[in-house]
């Protein structure tokens, strides 16, 4: 059973195509990222697939479960990061995690002791007892992914992870990325960070005009391009013109 799986997925903005007949299917235990310009179609796929937006056509299911058939039993099983992260400004750090902790009925014992276990992984400072309206992006940031790992997910989705985080941050994070890939875990990442994704990710996905022109491994990507430096395979698949023309197929 796949971890993840995208079956003829669209949706249209004022007769604009933003997803176009996506499909992906992601296996337990893989770091998978996806990549492409702006308005290629990155965050409506991750708000389609979390069910924050209802699809044109096409289904997706976590775990075989359908997210638009059901949805509380879905989202259980996922942990999602915004590329704008929320919290509510008059709580503290701590007091949001107690409120997600409850959200998902963990009892109060099991996510008390997890949120410690938790902060100290990523160097939470005294700020988390802070209001949060005083955090920078970052610390909202650290919160976000916090609360994304409180309650032990099978699959992670995040819309670029390490927006405002300082590089020891960074590191760290991509540390806890790797470990619950280890453990598992399945992450869809979206980012435009190409270097980011060279170092963590076990296959790669480039979209554009809402359609997949390529998935597979960073040196399948470089191989069916022909060249060797990411960042020129990257802006060739992408470019305009050639967007559909030229481009390697999508492979699932």
């Amino acid at each position: 059973m796949s971890r993840l799986r995208i079956n003829s997925l669209s949706k249209s903005f004022n007769k604009v195509k933003a997803v176009d007949n996506l499909s992906l299917d992601l296996p337990a235990g893989e770091i998978f990222v996806l990549l492409g310009p702006n308005a290629a179609g990155k965050t409506t796929t991750m708000k389609l697939v979390v069910g924050l937006l209802r699809p044109d056509r096409g289904e997706v299911s976590i775990d075989g479960v359908d997210v638009q058939k059901h949805p509380e039993q879905a989202k259980a099983k996922l942990g999602y990061i915004s590329d704008n992260p929320f919290i509510y400004r008059r709580l503290t750090g701590r007091e949001f995690l107690h409120f997600v902790g409850g959200i998902f009925s963990l009892p109060k014992k099991e996510y008390e002791s997890k949120i410690e276990v938790i902060l100290k992984m990523l160097d939470v400072g005294p700020w988390i007892d802070l209001p949060s309206g005083e955090y920078s992006h970052g610390m909202r940031q650290k919160v976000i992914l916090a609360q994304a790992l409180l309650h032990d997910p099978l699959l992670y989705l995040i819309d670029e992870p390490l927006v405002g985080l300082d590089p020891k941050t960074s590191r760290d994070v991509k540390a806890i990325f790797r470990r619950e890939r280890d453990r598992g875990k399945t992450f869809l990442i979206s980012t435009h960070l190409l270097g980011l994704t060279d170092e963590i990710a076990d296959r790669v996905g480039i979209i554009n005009q809402g359609r997949l022109r390529f998935v597979g491994t960073i040196r399948e990507l470089k191989e069916r391009a022909g060249e060797q430096d990411l960042e020129e395979v990257y802006l060739k698949m992408t470019r305009q013109g050639d967007a559909g023309r030229g481009s390697p197929a999508a492979t699932t």
